[in-house]
């Protein structure tokens, strides 16, 4: 007896502003660039990638594979599609690595 499995989807559970910006929380400490862009694609289905890609100004067809995990956006293209998010970068300190004081 053979089990089928679905490939998840995260983009079906990010319906809440609070799920997108924790969701994008988690992909940026990842720090993994295909991590970033296939969860940014992730959140851009979720908020309507035709929509998204007007509210940024860029064509649709460039924000697939941009936000792809196979994509490598530019800065000027993620700083426009978290400004059509409502979200906005912050940066904090690094946690020290253990053992960093001796």
């Amino acid at each position: 007896m053979s089990e089928k499995y679905q490939r998840f989807d995260p983009s079906e559970y990010l319906d809440t502003d609070e799920a997108i910006t924790v969701f994008l929380q988690d992909i940026l400490e990842s720090g993994d660039p295909k991590v970033i862009a296939g969860g940014l694609g992730d959140v851009a289905r979720a908020k309507g990638m035709t929509s998204l890609a007007a509210a940024a100004g860029l064509s649709r067809e460039s924000l697939y594979r941009a936000l792809s995990e196979d994509g490598n956006p530019r800065l000027d293209t993620l700083m426009k599609v978290f400004a059509a998010l409502g979200v906005k970068l912050t940066v904090a300190p690094a946690e020290a690595p253990p053992n960093a004081a001796e």
